[in-house]
């Protein structure tokens, strides 16, 4: 961790609520209802701190007891893309926050020889370009599936670009601060290292695999 403590947009969460919740979606004894449940709750949990700077602007409001100044979104447009499929299991929990924002699809699969990143899907709002973006994938691993997302959705003219992970090993945090300095990155947790499988030790298993109950 302490290779990240001075990166200002790398972000490594410290929260009791968090903590609990990743140790339920960790345990392997862990059914695939409850852990779809807890990863929209952690993905909720996630987005109260990663839209903490989130602009606000001030109005009147009109209580029942007199007039109120207050602080209300200034109106900024959100969207939430999921890296299919495991993504999905996050939108969600965010959606609860952010019931107004619209939601993109970016289909990739990791080779299993090159481990690099291949697209079979990329479908966004046609107003895209405008809106903040939420980045979602469970899991952080090499980094190449996230830093081709971020790319993805460079391409496509975004200018704030937010990424949201459950569990990310230091490679993939690595590799995202290297190609992308300027995108902010939130974890759950940081891991110790990736196996030769290229998975996260000790993890969680195949985050895909656990939500929606398949091999």
């Amino acid at each position: 961790m302490e290779q990240f403590k001075n990166h200002p947009n790398i972000h490594i969460m410290s929260h009791p609520l968090i903590s609990h919740k990743l140790a339920i979606l960790r345990d392997e004894r862990t059914g695939t209802q409850e852990f779809r449940k807890v990863v929209s709750e952690l993905a909720t949990l996630m987005t109260y701190e990663a839209t903490r700077n989130m602009p606000t602007e001030e109005v009147e409001i009109k209580t029942p007891v007199g007039m109120a100044k207050c602080q209300v979104l200034s109106g900024k447009k959100v969207a939430i893309v999921p890296i299919l499929r495991a993504g999905l299991g996050m939108v969600d929990g965010i959606l609860t926050l952010l019931p107004s924002a619209k939601v993109g699809h970016i289909g990739l699969y990791r080779d299993p020889k090159t481990l690099k990143p291949v697209e079979y899907f990329c479908k966004m709002p046609p107003d895209i370009a405008e809106r903040d973006i939420l980045l979602v994938d469970p899991m952080l691993a090499t980094g190449g599936s996230g830093t081709a997302a971020i790319q993805f959705m460079k391409n496509y003219g975004c200018k704030k670009i937010t990424m949201l992970n459950l569990l990310a090993a230091p490679e993939g945090l690595d590799l995202i601060a290297h190609d992308h300095p300027d995108v902010e990155v939130f974890v759950a947790a940081m891991d110790d290292h990736l196996n030769d499988h290229g998975y996260i030790v000790p993890g969680l298993g195949d985050a895909g695999d656990r939500i929606f109950g398949t091999k």
